[in-house]
């Protein structure tokens, strides 16, 4: 979903979308200065997972940051449900991935933070990963 104000233009992504790039990519492309990922993700209680997700979690969102020239906001809910135990640590990153601020695990909060959009140009100009994309190889993303 694509919104524009007289701030800024911004696209909200699902929670599973945070996992692969042509979203985000996408919401760019068509304009959007601020990405917002409105999450519900976390541990299952009384488990050990393999790796640390909530790492990947914030990685991968902050690498959408970067790929993209876009600020992104990744919300996640606290506390626990059934068999579920919420990360929280939502956060806020500049165009080059950098956290402005981040939430705690444990209890509901309201981040504000000043973003400079025009960091997303100056990212965008120096690094040109929207400029030199060949969308001609890409037809294999296309097939099923």
């Amino acid at each position: 979903m694509d919104q524009a104000t007289r701030y800024a233009s911004f696209s909200v992504l699902i929670c599973y979308d945070q996992w692969f790039p042509e979203a985000a990519r996408i919401a760019v492309l068509k304009g959007a200065d601020i990405l917002f990922y409105p999450t519900a993700i976390g541990s299952i209680k009384g488990t050990q997972p393999l790796d640390d997700w909530e790492d990947a979690w914030e990685t991968i969102q902050r690498s959408h940051a970067i790929a993209n020239g876009v600020h992104v906001a990744a919300v996640n809910r606290v506390g626990e449900e059934g068999q579920l135990k919420f990360w929280g640590s939502s956060f806020v990153c500049d165009s080059f991935g950098k956290v402005l601020k981040k939430a705690g695990r444990e209890n509901e909060e309201i981040l504000v933070a000043e973003l400079d959009l025009s960091k997303n140009t100056e990212i965008r100009e120096e690094w040109g990963f929207l400029r030199n994309r060949r969308p001609d190889t890409y037809d294999l993303l296309c097939r099923k």
